[in-house]
């Protein structure tokens, strides 16, 4: 199979979708990889790397997409790269469909064969979410914690306080594995931590592991709206894979917030669990709607791109090597994590919660 990996174009996304070690795994099992120049700089991969590993260098995205019969990479095509999709190609991103009907119907148009990073379920886990939702969850308590200073319109409360001074409160919605890996690291700067979730065995779990300043409760809506009030930080980590998130805050709710506090939707890409909220770029991350900051750029984790790409491939490319060996008709009968994968084929859509979000057949 020739396998194209084009350099990332979304706004402030420098992370690539394989590493030089991958493309060699690949190349000895038999592929061609052809590799736009430049396609791993931002991570720290040289295009020498790349040629070392045996792929083919191209200068232009299009002659990579024009080449290839699989299309790997970290986020979904933007609009510049509409054009490039080829009918029947085989794409393997991520892709958050539920919140872009436009590319929906374009993959339809295509007849591209998408398979979704977000929606793949391994033994019941979501193992391609998984790495990028803790640097996610890490990245969202230190950005709020930063956007709390009064130089970025917070109230100019230090997220934990000092010896002498109040805590302050921390409001997670949601307890999967962005909700752990942000309240562990707010924990530890001090906070007062609160995770809601509405599974009582996961919140039995988190119980067991996290520090003594993170309290457990279910989420409901009015326990949402008796903590929102007394909240410095709200950490939206809401995830229904494939569909587009709830949303648990709406405007009044939001305008019982303090002035300047801060809140940092993590689920923007599925849409967002705030109604106020809109996607952002790491260039400019924040706006403001009633006096509270909002944090909510869509890739993340493409501001550490390094530790982010060595995450995330070192779980994408054993499904890769799986697509490229079998194909998609093999692989489609063998493979269940595959199967949940699946977003688009031969011109339908192929994920219930997109098919809901859109009501397409």
């Amino acid at each position: 199979m020739v396998i194209g990996l084009p350099k990332e174009i979304k706004a402030d996304e420098n992370r690539v979708a394989l590493t030089p070690d991958g493309v060699k795994s690949l190349v000895a099992s038999g592929h061609k990889v052809i590799v736009q120049q430049g396609a791993g700089e931002g991570s720290g991969f040289e295009d020498r790397e790349y040629a070392d590993a045996g792929a083919h260098l191209e200068e232009s995205i299009a002659s990579v997409y024009e080449a290839a019969d699989l299309i790997v990479k970290v986020k979904e095509p933007i609009e510049a790269e509409y054009d490039l999709l080829k009918k029947s190609q085989i794409l393997f991103t991520y892709l958050h469909l539920a919140a872009d009907r436009r590319l929906t119907e374009v993959l339809m148009q295509r007849k591209v064969t998408a398979f979704a990073y977000e929606t793949l379920e391994d033994h019941g886990k979501l193992v391609l979410l998984e790495p990028m939702s803790e640097v996610a969850g890490k990245m969202a308590a230190l950005n709020g914690a930063l956007h709390l200073a009064a130089y970025n319109g917070g109230s100019g409360r230090l997220l934990g306080g000092v010896v002498g001074t109040q805590k302050n409160n921390v409001l997670i919605l949601g307890g999967g594995t962005v909700g752990a890996a942000a309240a562990k690291v707010a924990a530890a700067m001090g906070a007062n931590v609160t995770i809601l979730n509405r599974g009582m065995e996961r919140l039995r779990y988190l119980a067991g592991i996290m520090p003594e300043n993170v309290t457990m409760r279910v989420s409901n809506e009015a326990v949402i709206r008796s903590l929102l009030p007394t909240a410095d930080l709200v950490i939206g980590t809401v995830l229904v894979p494939g569909a587009k998130a709830p949303k648990l805050v709406d405007y009044e709710m939001l305008k019982t917030m303090q002035k300047g506090s801060v809140i940092v939707d993590v689920s923007i890409d599925q849409g967002g669990c705030i109604e106020t909220s809109r996607p952002t770029t790491h260039s400019k991350p924040t706006y403001e709607v009633e006096g509270v900051i909002h944090y909510c750029v869509a890739n993340m984790p493409g501001a550490y791109p390094r530790t982010s790409t060595l995450a995330l491939t070192s779980v994408t490319l054993s499904y890769i090597m799986q697509l490229a060996n079998e194909g998609v008709t093999k692989v489609l009968e063998s493979s269940g994590p595959m199967r949940t994968a699946l977003n688009t084929f031969e011109g339908k859509v192929t994920n219930k919660a997109v098919k809901a979000a859109f009501g397409l057949q």
